[in-house]
């Protein structure tokens, strides 16, 4: 089978990579208030109740640090879809990767081999 061309590459992955990234950071801006201090307010609040809400609070800032890292490896595979003959190639071996893992993960950088 025959390697796609870089236009064919970027006309079949830009859309479910910018796609993608407008739904990271939509969820991070809706998902903003969960990522605030918990206030310390114990006439309103128990120990236990505040106790949850800091561990929420720290479960939507883990959240929202694999989004952001998601949203880098997203922002740099576009980047690789502007530079010719970049995108879908191993940034290891320089092999292609193949398409079919490119449609599991269009961020990708490494193909299988390499990736082990």
């Amino acid at each position: 089978m025959k390697e796609p061309t870089d236009s064919e590459l970027a006309q079949r992955y830009r859309p479910l990579l910018v796609s993608e990234a407008k739904e990271l950071r939509v969820s991070s801006e809706q998902t903003s208030k969960d990522r605030r201090p918990v206030e310390l307010d114990q006439q309103s609040v128990g120990r236990l109740s505040r106790m949850d809400a800091m561990q929420q609070q720290a479960m939507s800032a883990a959240k929202e640090g694999r989004r952001r890292a998601r949203l880098i490896a997203i922002e740099a595979a576009l980047r690789r879809l502007e530079e010719e003959g970049e995108f879908g190639w191993c940034s290891e071996c320089g092999d292609f990767i193949g398409t079919e893992r490119l449609d599991l993960d269009p961020a990708l950088m490494r193909c299988v081999d390499c990736a082990r």
